[in-house]
């Protein structure tokens, strides 16, 4: 699902400008870039064996390769078995602290697809585990831990988190029926909109503040603009409540944003 990478990609080349200034060393923008589309596409291989029977209990999601039979589990655990072997070869070639923490990534990986039969708050733990793209590529360019990364990477988080909850609302039934957890199934449709909700008000903060650790100016802050009002949006257009609304809002609409905090980072940077 390469076009999923769209999540992350900017993301991690944004975190990358940020820290080296427009500046990358173009080895260690390569690895970075490498690292985060491996580990997404191992999470989202592994993430469609382990829900395979859920998947096929769904019928929005009966059609998938897995559950109707077109792919097979075993193909696409080797699949996420070679992105993995390329995210470690791609951490070996950033800093120790990258080696470091890739048994917490592989937490990440292999836990988001068991946390919706545990808790609703899986769709957090998904945001963190989108966000640790961008918080790796930060350490894959410093080798080591500042306050000011967890800020674009909480923004991040939060932006993740919020369109899962928006995208949880076409399944409240089923996932009720099969005992899974989501903040939709546990709260209710209106209440998962308003959580939803904050957590893009703290995507729109993360980035706002973004300013106070890095000297960004009139371009980003413009960029921020054109992130809140896609972000209001996505949620006009959630409201709608169809499958076909939610599925724009929560992918097509979001696959925009990052490019958006991308191009309006590299006006900052490069033309200012």
């Amino acid at each position: 699902m390469v076009r999923h990478t769209l999540f992350s990609l900017p993301f991690a080349a944004s975190a990358v400008i940020l820290e080296t200034w427009g500046r990358p060393p173009l080895a260690k923008l390569l690895w970075i870039l490498l690292a985060a589309a491996a580990a997404r596409n191992a999470a989202n291989a592994i993430n469609r064996v382990v829900d395979r029977d859920i998947d096929a209990a769904n019928p929005r999601t009966a059609g998938r390769p897995v559950p109707s039979g077109r792919l097979s589990g075993r193909a696409l655990l080797i699949f996420a078995a070679a992105c993995l072997a390329v995210l470690v070869l791609a951490a070996a070639m950033l800093n120790w602290l990258c080696v470091a923490l890739l048994p917490f990534a592989g937490i990440l990986v292999f836990g988001y697809s068991y946390t919706k039969r545990f808790t609703w708050l899986c769709h957090f733990w998904l945001g963190i585990a989108c966000s640790a793209a961008t918080m790796g590529a930060f350490l894959g360019i410093s080798g080591r831990f500042e306050l000011r990364y967890f800020v674009v990477t909480g923004a991040v988080a939060l932006w993740v988190a919020g369109f899962d909850i928006i995208y949880a609302l076409q399944d409240i039934e089923v996932d009720r029926a099969q005992s899974l957890r989501s903040i939709p199934a546990r709260f209710g449709a209106r209440t998962a909109r308003a959580m939803a909700a904050a957590c893009h008000a703290g995507t729109i903060a993360g980035l706002a503040a973004a300013p106070l650790f890095w000297p960004l100016g009139a371009p980003w802050m413009a960029g921020v603009a054109a992130v809140a009002a896609l972000l209001g949006a996505e949620h006009v257009v959630a409201s709608g409540g169809t499958e076909r609304h939610i599925r724009i809002a929560a992918y097509g609409m979001n696959e925009i944003l990052p490019l958006i905090v991308l191009i309006s980072l590299a006006l900052d940077v490069y033309l200012l």
